[in-house]
């Protein structure tokens, strides 16, 4: 019995967030809070999160066990890119780009 959370739309570079979601991927989920609460990076309370929701969706849906339960995939995905301009000398102007990603996150016994 796997259950599933998804987080899309996220504005966190991609890299940021797949360097988090390295540190828990496996782990049982008490353990895998406990790293992300304590780990002072922007990714980790995002994916905190999204893991705290597919733990409560197999609670509520599938009436697991949430002891039991452990991480058995999350992945990290790119999503749409914002594309800003920002002005620079003699009329000319930069890109300024703010990357967006999707987090999965799967959990089960």
């Amino acid at each position: 019995m796997e259950t599933k959370a998804s987080v899309r739309g996220v504005r966190l570079s991609v890299d940021k967030g797949r360097l988090v979601a390295d540190m828990v991927r496996g782990k049982k989920v008490g353990q895998a809070i406990d790293i992300l609460k304590f780990t002072p990076k922007k990714a980790a309370g995002i994916i905190q999160k999204a893991v705290e929701s597919a733990v409560a969706n197999a609670e509520h849906n599938d009436g697991a066990d949430i002891d039991e339960l452990k991480i058995t995939s999350i992945y990290v995905e790119q999503g749409a890119t914002l594309k800003r301009f920002s002005a620079r000398a003699k009329g000319r102007g930069n890109r300024i780009s703010k990357p967006t990603c999707h987090i999965f996150v799967t959990v089960g016994n």
